[in-house]
């Protein structure tokens, strides 16, 4: 795997890694020392229509390929993958920060779709009718689009392009993935184990870069479809710019993810579940709670029980075994997190634990730490719909509770959210979490568990201004949206039939 152990990532073209020239690079880091540890390359026009060339015309026996024979590449695939995944795991936590179990278990959720990809020949049964009509039968098929794309974000870049992949290729399409620049190197290794389980050439291609490498996408004709995870003003340029262009969408934003805690709830698994699922990966998942809604009078206590088990947390370089959660991927992006602990207090909200002050776990080596971008654990308490602290996708490990008098007033501010990704309510009333699940405007709901990320057999996706397009990923929603539909009415003719009818053609 020489591009990644020299630390120089190249694109991943025609079942090899392109030797082309780069006219530009990106910097990647290691988030746990601050420093550079390698280069990517970045793709402008050439790269890309190159790696549509390749999609393009891998595409014909591909899509032609037996059902058992598409199966048995993802079988085998899987093998590889569950094999290798703490490799997988151990460069994503250099690229990213996060811990290497935290990684492990992106790998194992990716691992799931795969699973369920596997199992395509049951997938892509039609539908057919007999006698629709005197000796004629009719009946549906699922076709593949062609070169289909997906563009990931940084915060998982195992899991999400195995939202995508998997699928796609498992029902004829061929792919090219545009992963972060962030953090790259997973996504080669994973291009290698795929040629090693005996995907065909330019069926599975990666393209590195920015803005240039989706632009190319988006706008190119060959491109059928485009898979998006992101943020919301983003996922809405994906979505306006491809379907602009023509092209099947489904572009999951953003995410304000509110946590219920009725008076009733049992506080100790709530508060569990909102430090870790507040602070894990750092707080850099689209399903992470960043809203904690204490429902009177439990917000008091709520906060001790939060605050016990945040003080015993453990912050440091992902790849030590005693680290719970890791830094955040890049310097910028941590200070415009930090940013928002000052900002909440100028707004009025209490900052009941400062995660500035969080010592990092280094060891005997702490000093190698010291230019890493961290932030621990940090709570606002008494935070407002009106504060920024609440409105923005922070997207890190900033928790704000929100004080709410009753049910009601909880379910109004879940209703006024302009995002519906994920939601939980925590209580040991049946009939309150029924009515919950009912009511709220929100695609995917927890009842005591804190991130319902649904198994890879149903579909992931949210609501409102979390999702821009029809379609969910995964599951059943991801194989329409890698399929068309096509009806066939046929008619074998009795030998003795004959003769000429002009008449419009009617059911008999």
């Amino acid at each position: 795997m020489n591009a990644v152990n020299g630390k120089h990532l190249r694109h991943w073209i025609n079942g090899k890694p392109h030797d082309g020239p780069a006219e530009r690079r990106g910097d990647v880091y290691d988030p746990a020392t601050g420093r550079v540890s390698g280069t990517v390359d970045f793709a402008g026009p050439t790269e890309v229509e190159a790696a549509v060339a390749a999609a393009r015309d891998a595409f014909p026996a591909w899509r032609d390929a037996s059902l058992s024979k598409r199966a048995g590449v993802l079988f085998r695939f899987r093998e590889l993958l569950t094999r290798h995944r703490d490799e997988i795991a151990r460069l994503i936590s250099a690229e990213h920060g996060k811990v290497v179990s935290d990684a492990a278990g992106e790998v194992a959720r990716g691992l799931e779709v795969v699973e369920f990809a596997c199992g395509i020949p049951h997938l892509l049964k039609g539908g057919f009718s007999e006698n629709v009509s005197t000796r004629v039968d009719a009946y549906s098929i699922l076709q593949p689009l062609g070169v289909v794309a997906g563009i990931t974000p940084f915060n998982f870049p195992a899991m999400v392009p195995m939202w995508m992949f998997p699928v796609a290729i498992a029902c004829g399409n061929t792919f090219i993935l545009k992963p972060s620049e962030k953090d790259p190197s997973a996504s080669i290794r994973i291009a290698e184990l795929w040629a090693e389980a005996g995907l065909p050439d330019g069926v599975f291609n990666v393209v590195h870069g920015d803005k240039v490498a989706v632009d190319g996408l988006l706008e190119h004709p060959d491109v059928k479809a485009v898979s998006f995870v992101g943020s919301t003003p983003i996922a809405r340029y994906i979505y306006e710019t491809a379907a602009r262009n023509g092209k099947r969408v489904q572009a999951l934003g953003g995410a304000k993810n509110h946590m219920v805690v009725l008076p009733d709830a049992d506080l100790d698994l709530a508060a569990d579940a909102a430090v870790s699922a507040g602070f894990g990966s750092a707080g850099e998942r689209c399903m992470a709670i960043s809203v904690l809604v204490a429902v009177d009078p439990v917000g008091d206590a709520l906060m001790d029980k939060i605050a016990e088990r945040v003080a015993r947390l453990r912050i440091g370089p992902g790849h030590d075994p005693r680290s719970e959660m890791g830094p955040l991927v890049t310097g910028p992006h941590r200070d415009k997190v930090a940013s928002y602990i000052d900002g909440g207090r100028a707004q009025g909200a209490t900052v009941a634990i400062d995660g500035r002050a969080t010592p990092v776990n280094g060891g005997e080596d702490a000093e190698e730490y010291r230019d890493g971008f961290w932030l621990g654990p940090t709570v606002l308490d008494h935070v407002t719909a009106e504060m920024d602290a609440y409105r923005d996708e922070i997207f890190g490990p900033v928790l704000s509770v929100v004080r709410v008098s009753s049910y009601d007033e909880a379910m109004r501010l879940l209703a006024d959210n302009p995002y519906g990704n994920g939601t939980a309510i925590f209580t040991n009333d049946g009939g309150a979490a029924r009515r919950f699940q009912n009511e709220v405007e929100v695609g995917m709901v927890g009842i005591n568990v804190p991130i319902p990320v649904p198994m890879a057999y149903y579909s992931f996706g949210g609501w409102k201004a979390s999702l821009f397009g029809d379609s969910h990923a995964h599951g059943m929603e991801g194989v329409h949206f890698y399929t068309r539909t096509k009806a066939v009415t046929a008619r074998w003719l009795d030998p003795s039939h004959g003769g000429v009818e002009l008449g419009f053609p009617t059911n008999g």
